[in-house]
């Protein structure tokens, strides 16, 4: 289900987006809302300048991948012991909750 989740640093433009933002976090929601999204991004190339210019959206949000996040051996084991395997999320006491694992 999240074995297509781009790596953290990837630069991405948005559909519907003029300006391109980084992504700098996964498997993310936002206070106050019941939505568990694939992506939080900010701005590229600021940063976090603060919580209203953070965004939250899924990997079919992606209208074009301008960088590649970065990927090492930890990143790799990430995916194949955590995001690979990843079911049904849901959110409980404002914390993500993993329903169910994939087994291999």
């Amino acid at each position: 289900m999240y074995k297509n989740l781009l790596p953290i640093g990837s630069v991405v433009l948005l559909k519907g987006g003029e300006k391109r933002v980084m992504i700098c976090g996964r498997i993310q929601t936002r206070s106050g809302d019941q939505t568990i999204y694939d992506y939080s991004a900010c701005y590229y190339p600021e940063g976090i300048v603060g919580a209203h210019s953070m965004f939250f959206f899924n990997h079919d949000g992606i209208e074009k991948i301008y960088f590649m996040g970065f990927q090492d051996e930890e990143e790799f084991m990430f995916h194949e012991q955590i995001l690979d395997r990843l079911g049904d999320l849901a959110l409980e006491d404002d914390k993500i909750v993993v329903k169910n694992l994939i087994e291999d």
